[in-house]
């Protein structure tokens, strides 16, 4: 469960890396402990192939992030249905990832690093513009 969110919020803070409306704060605010990962992930070093891996498949989880947040809010009111469509998302966005060729750990480190460096944004957000 706390893989699935983290991945949610993930995906929702590099949906608005990418210039596009993260709209469902809510999830990323009741994460609980994303602030111990993000002090190690800003350490990490990562390559330019992972770079351009996350800038690839954060445009893809951007419009699929888009598409749940609008669902999400159809469903308000309705905590069943919103983790129903909440895992549907996850299940799509872990697929994104993983055909990516990044596994959703270093998906997540990077989302995370970014955050923090905004040179390294500045720098994802060039390959996302340049990559596709």
């Amino acid at each position: 469960m706390r893989r699935m969110t983290a991945l949610f919020s993930a995906a929702l803070l590099s949906a608005g890396m990418m210039s596009m409306p993260a709209m469902a704060q809510q999830d990323s605010a009741t994460q609980q402990g994303g602030a111990t990962q993000q002090g190690q992930a800003a350490n990490q070093n990562f390559t330019d192939q992972q770079l351009q891996q996350f800038a690839d498949a954060s445009q893809e989880i951007a419009q699929v992030s888009q598409e749940y947040t609008q669902r999400l809010q159809e469903a308000q009111g309705d905590q069943a249905k919103q983790q129903e469509i909440r895992m549907e998302a996850n299940d799509k966005m872990v697929s994104i990832v993983e055909e990516s060729g990044l596994d959703v750990e270093t998906f997540n480190a990077i989302g995370q690093a970014i955050q923090q460096d905004p040179e390294l944004m500045k720098r994802v957000q060039q390959m996302a513009q340049s990559g596709s």
